[in-house]
């Protein structure tokens, strides 16, 4: 068998094989983040210990049918133990398979997945932007940390929150929806490894290095960690809600966006701060039904009726009589089988996406109600509409389906 023969694995492996990573070192750092804050939480006082003095209090744990006891020191004891656990490789491994997953997704696809249609920038200008966006959030937030706003904790946090709304507003006349909301992720995402590495790690060092020399570590070293640890346990369910949004177009494919994205991410920041008062006692239990009042109002208010393209709207459905299949067929083959087919002709496609096929009157029949979802109630299909389908075009075939999409 010669070299030629041999079948190599389709990119799609490689794609399931970072993203399978990136969900697993997530998992690992999310987990001990919530963990930490929760034991931060619960700690209670240990007056009868002997290192009481130094303590900031202790919790007893029972997991797993074994009893566990963990201590909390106000800055650190008084002898460095032989060994100490690091609590670092999982954000790395997190944020390295995050910047190779929207690398092989968005920057390499650049003209698939990350300009809408008729953008007048090139793929290298597209990349650009979206990774000056991550870098320069990054520093942004860290000057407004290390600013006069640091010592007032709500003024802060209104400066990050309008860092985080430019930034989507300004992505969004870019980039299409799916990329804004991805590349407001990744920005967020790296604002959270970056405190781990820039600031946590490197003032632990420094109390580790302290300790070494038999000095008594200074405590604003523990002090800026903490807040960068507490602002990255607010970040962590909106990030979540923006890794999982390619799934949701209802989300991103709507003129306001950005909006959405914020509102979606501010009630997972107040549902993570209710998980973190019920650790001390101080949720009320009217706060969390509350949240899950205002994420359905949101999500009724930004639900559209019809085709969501406002000229859509006002031509008005009823000037396009119900099409017969043949014509449903022609707009399928003409704005979808580019890169619904065998052999997608659609630069960066090796295979049609999600192994969706349009190209036969029963493929397309089958996959009306995907159709619908994708391309009559949400644009988010054709992908930056780069195929060009009108809202003409949209209605047409909302109407079809509406009518029991026959063939």
């Amino acid at each position: 068998m010669g070299l030629s023969e041999i079948a190599l694995p389709n990119i799609e492996w490689l794609h399931l094989a970072v993203r399978w990573f990136h969900l697993i070192a997530g998992i690992a750092w999310i987990g001990s983040s919530f963990y930490f804050v929760w034991q931060d939480d619960s700690l209670a006082p240990a007056p009868d210990d002997p290192d009481a003095d130094r303590l900031g209090g202790q919790v007893w744990m029972v997991h797993g049918g074994g009893f566990y006891h963990v201590r909390k020191y106000k800055v650190a004891p008084a002898r460095l133990p032989d060994h100490l656990h690091w609590f670092k490789w999982e954000a790395y491994a997190t944020w390295a398979s995050g910047t190779a997953l929207i690398t092989l997704v968005y920057w390499l696809g650049a003209d698939s997945y990350l300009l809408p249609a008729g953008s007048p920038l090139a793929s290298w200008q597209a990349v650009a932007i979206g990774i000056g966006s991550v870098v320069g959030s990054w520093i942004v937030y860290d000057l407004l940390c290390r600013s006069t706003l640091a010592r007032r904790e709500g003024a802060l946090a209104g400066a990050v929150l309008s860092l985080v709304t430019a930034l989507a507003y300004g992505l969004s006349l870019v980039f299409t929806g799916r990329a804004m909301f991805i590349h407001v992720g990744a920005a967020m995402g790296t604002i959270m490894v970056a405190n781990v590495a820039m600031v946590i790690i490197p003032n632990q060092k420094l109390m580790v290095a302290a300790l070494l020399k038999g000095e008594t570590p200074n405590p604003i070293w523990g002090q800026r960690g903490k807040q960068r640890s507490v602002h990255n346990t607010y970040f962590t369910l909106p990030v979540l809600f923006m890794m999982i949004s390619n799934h949701y177009p209802i989300t991103y494919s709507t003129r306001w966006n950005w909006l959405l994205l914020l509102a979606i991410g501010l009630i997972g920041a107040g549902v993570r701060r209710i998980f973190v008062l019920r650790h001390s006692g101080a949720a009320k239990s009217w706060m969390l039904p509350l949240a899950g009042l205002a994420f359905a109002g949101l999500a009724f208010a930004a639900t559209p009726s019809r085709a969501p393209h406002d000229d859509a709207a006002n031509v008005g459905q009823s000037d396009f009589p119900a099409a017969p299949f043949p014509v449903v067929q022609a707009i399928i083959t003409a704005r979808c089988t580019a890169c619904h087919a065998d052999h997608p002709s659609m630069a960066g496609f090796g295979e049609a996406p999600q192994g969706v096929l349009l190209q036969t009157p029963e493929q397309i029949a089958q996959r009306a109600e995907q159709i619908e979802k994708m391309a009559v109630s949400t644009d988010a299909m054709p992908l930056g509409n780069a195929t060009g389908m009108t809202a003409e075009e949209r209605i047409i075939l909302g109407r079809w389906i509406a009518g029991g999409a026959q063939r």
